[in-house]
C-alpha cells in the first residue's frame, strides 16, 4: 500500500510503498476514502523539515532540552548517533480520516466489516490506503454523512474540545483569533451553542468566510476594527471568552486577549503560538487562562487509547472518542457546515505535489482533503444483494379452525393500531402475549383478552397451538425474532422493517430455506387502504411507463425517541421507508432495480428516487423541516394522460377522459391495517398465498437498504437479483 511519509532531517516528502499493517485485537483495519490534511499541524512539521539544524532547534527548544539532558545520561557520542538515526528516519503524516472498515480485531464488537468510520490519532489516522485504528479513536459515521464530510472528525474534536474548555454560555460574546481551519470550525460551534462571536485574522478572505458561518463580525487584529466590534457588542465590557486558534512567533493574539477580555474573562489556548503572558494585563484582570489538549480526555493515556479502556461517562463526560461522535453528529445535523472549509481535493497519487503547493504558497487552502482510488471505483456501482430462495408450499388449514396468534411485543403501535382490529375478529383466538417486563404483558391481557402473558419466548415458540407469531417489537430485533419464528414453522407477521442490514436480510431467508417455511408477512399496510385500493381501479391498467412522486412530510420526533437510537435502530428511513416503497412498487406492478438518495445538509430531508425495469420512476421525498399542519402523505401517479391524486388517505381522485374524486373520509384515516390483517389471517386459516409475495418484500427490504448505501457513496444503486 501507498503513505505519505516525511524525512524530518532532508526534509524529504514521499508516498512510499510500505506493507499492509496487521489487524490487531481491539482495534480495526481501516481502509481510506477520505484524509484530511491539517493546514496548520502539518504544514507547520512539513516546514520545520526544511529548516537547518539549528533553525530545526530554535523551533523545538522541548527538544533541545531532552538532547542536553541525554548527553548528560549517556554522553556526546551515543546522543549523537541516537538523535542523528531518528531525524534521518521516515515519519508518517496525518491524523484526520474517513473509511471503510476491511478487517475486525477480536474484541470489537460495535462496527463490521463495511461500515463507514472517522478515525483518528496521529498514529493511526494516517495518510495511508490502509490504517489499523484501535477502539476509542474510531466512531462510526451517521447515516447519510459524507466522507469527505466526515473527515473532518478528529479537527473537529480538537476545536470542540477548545470550545468546552471555555465553559461557554448562552448570550456570551466570545473572540476567537486566528480563523484558519480549527478557528472555522469553532466559530461555528460558539455560534451553534447560542454565543455571540467575533473573529479576527489578517486574512479578510477568512474573515468573510468566518462571518457567512456565523460570526457576528470578523476583522484584522491590527486595525480597530475588532477592538469596536468587541465595544459595541458587549457594551464596552470585553468579551466572556477568548479563544486562540491562531500560529507562529507573534505575542500579538495573547496581548490582544487581555486588551479585549472582561474582568475575570477566560482565555483559552488551542493554537501552538508563542504566550508570554504580560503580567500585569493578566493580574489585573485576573483572567483565567486555560489550555485545551487536543481531541478532549484520553488523549495521550496509552491505556485508554491503544489498551481501550473507556472512562466511565459519570465522571468523564466528553472523551476524546465521545467527542468525535458528537461532532459528526453536529456536522449530520447541518448544526456544523464543513463544506465551505474545502479549498481543495486532491487525488491520493498527487499527495507530494500538494504538499510542496501548500508549502509553496501556490495553494492556498483552509482545508485540503485527499481522496483514495477505492473510494471512485467503489461509488462507480455500487450494489445491493436481491436475494431469492426456493421453498416448498406451506400445509393447508382447515377453514373452521380457530387461528391461534401470539404477540411479541405490546407496545404503542401494537395495541393501538393492531390488536384492536383482531380482538373482536371473528375465528382469531389471541393465544399468548410476550414482552421483556411482567407488567406490560399483564396490562396487554388485561385490556385485549389474551389467554396468557408471559415473558419466556422459548415456551412460545414451541407451543404447537399456536399458529401465528406478530413481531412488534423494537427494529433491531425484528429479523432475528423473525429468523426464530420462522425456523418454529409458525407463521410470521413482522411489522416492518423486515431487517436493519443485508447480513440480517441473508438470515431470514436462510431461515426460510431451511425450514421450508415461508409463511411471511411484513406490515406494508398502506397498498391494502380501500381509498388507495379504489383509485387504483379507476386509474386503470397503463401501456407506458409512469411517474410516481409521494411527498412523505415525517416531522420531527419527540427528544427522547427510541427512533433516534440510529445506531442500534437505524436511520428513521431504514425504519419507516419500506411503507413508501412498497406502496410506490405495488402501484407501478414491479419492483425497483435501481435507487438513487441524496439528502439535505445534515440529512433531515432525504430524496430517494426508484427506476423500475419499464422505465418508470418513483420519487419519494421523506422530510422532517415541514410544516406539522401539512398532511403527511401525498402522493401523484402521472402515466398515459392519466393522473392519480391521494391525499393523505383522506381523499382520491383520477383525471383522465372521466374525472374521478372520492367523498371525503372522517378524520379516522384509513391506512389499510384492518385490511392487511384480515388478508394475513385468511392466509393462515386456509393455507393460501401470502398477502404480499416473499419476492416482493425481499425486494422492497434491499431497495431500503440500498438508500442508505446509496447516500455513503453518493452514487445511485443497482438492486442486483441472483440468478
Amino acid at each position: 500500500m501507498k503513505q505519505v511519509v516525511q524525512n524530518y532531517k532532508s526534509g524529504e516528502l514521499a508516498l512510499l510503498d510500505v506493507p499492509v499493517p496487521g489487524c490487531k485485537p481491539g482495534g480495526v483495519l481501516v481502509r481510506s476514502a477520505y484524509s484530511l490534511i491539517s493546514t496548520g499541524t502539518e504544514l507547520m512539521k512539513v516546514s520545520e523539515a526544511g529548516m537547518s539544524m539549528l533553525g530545526k532547534a530554535r523551533s523545538r527548544p522541548d527538544q533541545v532540552a531532552k538532547v542536553v539532558q541525554s548527553v548528560a545520561t549517556n554522553g556526546l557520542p551515543a546522543t549523537y548517533r541516537k538523535v542523528m538515526g531518528k531525524l534521518d528516519s521516515y515519519t508518517p503524516l496525518g491524523y484526520s480520516l474517513c473509511g471503510v472498515v476491511e478487517e475486525v480485531g477480536t474484541g470489537i464488537d460495535d462496527v463490521k466489516v463495511g461500515d463507514l468510520v472517522a478515525c483518528a490519532g496521529n498514529e493511526h489516522a494516517l495518510h495511508a490506503e490502509l490504517n489499523w485504528v484501535p477502539k476509542n479513536l474510531y466512531t462510526p459515521v451517521p447515516d447519510g454523512l459524507a466522507p469527505r464530510h466526515a473527515a473532518f472528525g478528529t479537527v473537529g474534536s480538537i476545536a470542540m474540545q477548545g470550545v468546552r474548555q471555555g465553559e461557554p454560555q448562552l448570550g456570551e460574546v466570545a473572540l476567537v483569533i486566528g480563523l484558519g481551519l480549527i478557528g472555522q470550525l469553532v466559530v461555528q460551534l460558539l455560534a451553534a451553542s447560542g454565543v455571540r462571536v467575533i473573529g479576527a485574522d489578517p486574512d479578510p478572505v477568512r474573515c468573510e468566510l468566518a462571518e457567512r458561518l456565523g460570526a457576528a463580525a470578523c476583522g484584522d487584529p491590527a486595525s480597530a476594527a475588532v477592538e469596536n466590534s468587541v465595544a459595541e457588542l458587549t457594551d464596552g465590557h470585553g468579551v466572556d471568552q477568548v479563544y486562540l486558534a491562531a500560529g507562529g512567533g507573534s505575542n500579538q493574539p495573547v496581548e490582544l486577549a487581555a486588551r479585549l477580555c472582561r474582568d475575570r474573562g477566560r482565555v483559552v489556548d488551542i493554537g501552538k503560538c508563542r504566550l508570554d503572558l504580560p503580567w500585569n494585563a493578566y493580574y489585573e484582570k485576573e483572567l483565567d487562562v486555560r489550555f485545551s489538549r487536543s481531541y478532549g480526555p484520553g488523549r495521550y493515556d496509552p491505556e485508554y487509547e491503544l489498551e481501550g479502556r473507556d472512562y466511565p461517562i459519570g465522571y468523564v463526560r466528553w472523551t476524546e472518542r465521545r467527542n468525535l461522535a458528537c461532532f459528526l453528529d453536529l456536522v449530520a445535523r447541518g448544526r456544523v457546515d464543513v463544506e465551505p472549509l474545502v479549498s481543495h481535493i486532491a487525488e491520493f497519487d498527487d499527495a507530494v505535489e500538494t504538499y510542496q503547493r501548500l508549502k509553496g504558497g501556490d495553494l492556498k487552502a483552509v482545508a485540503v482533503l485527499f481522496r483514495y482510488p477505492e473510494q471512485a471505483v467503489e461509488a462507480e456501482a455500487p450494489a445491493v444483494a436481491v436475494p431469492t430462495v426456493n421453498v416448498r408450499p406451506g400445509p393447508a388449514r382447515g377453514a373452521k379452525t380457530p387461528v391461534r396468534l401470539a404477540f411479541v411485543g405490546a407496545g404503542n403501535y401494537a395495541t393501538s393500531m393492531l390488536l384492536p382490529h383482531l380482538a373482536q375478529r371473528d375465528g382469531v383466538e389471541l393465544s399468548t402475549v410476550v414482552t421483556t417486563t411482567a407488567l406490560s404483558a399483564a396490562n396487554a391481557q388485561r385490556k385485549f383478552g389474551f389467554a396468557e402473558a408471559t415473558t419466556d419466548l422459548d415456551a412460545v415458540l414451541g407451543d404447537t397451538s399456536i399458529d401465528a407469531v406478530f413481531v412488534v417489537t423494537r427494529h433491531s430485533s425484528h429479523a432475528e425474532l423473525t429468523r426464530r419464528a420462522l425456523l418454529a414453522g409458525k407463521t410470521v407477521f413482522v411489522e416492518k422493517p423486515l431487517a436493519l442490514t443485508e447480513d440480517e436480510l441473508a438470515g431470514v431467508l436462510a431461515a426460510v430455506e431451511e425450514s421450508g417455511n415461508d409463511r411471511l408477512q411484513v406490515g406494508f399496510n398502506r397498498r391494502f387502504a380501500p381509498l388507495l385500493q379504489e383509485a387504483g381501479k379507476r386509474f386503470g391498467a397503463r401501456t407506458g411507463p409512469a411517474s410516481l412522486r409521494y411527498l412523505v412530510n415525517a416531522g420531527r420526533l419527540a427528544h427522547g425517541s427510541w427512533y433516534l437510537q440510529q445506531g442500534t435502530e437505524g436511520s428513521r428511513f431504514a425504519g419507516e421507508g419500506g411503507h413508501f416503497i412498497d406502496t410506490a412498487s405495488w402501484l407501478l406492478g414491479d419492483d425497483p432495480v435501481s435507487v438513487y438518495a441524496v439528502a439535505t445538509s445534515g440529512n433531515e430531508d432525504l430524496q430517494v428516487v426508484l427506476r423500475y425495469p419499464d422505465g418508470s420512476t418513483a420519487t419519494i421525498s421523506y422530510v422532517t423541516t415541514g410544516a406539522p399542519g401539512f398532511p403527511k402523505e401525498t402522493l401523484d401517479l402521472v402515466a398515459d394522460g392519466k393522473v392519480l391524486r391521494l391525499d393523505d388517505f383522506v381523499r382520491a381522485s383520477v383525471y383522465g377522459r372521466k374525472r374521478w374524486v372520492s367523498s371525503r373520509l372522517p378524520k379516522a384515516r384509513d391506512k389499510g391495517q384492518s385490511a392487511e390483517l384480515a388478508a394475513f389471517i385468511k392466509a393462515v386459516r386456509t393455507g393460501g398465498p401470502m398477502p404480499v409475495p416473499l419476492e416482493s418484500l425481499v425486494a422492497t427490504t434491499a431497495a431500503t437498504l440500498a438508500v442508505q448505501a446509496g447516500l455513503a457513496a453518493g452514487a445511485p444503486v443497482t438492486l442486483a437479483r441472483a440468478l
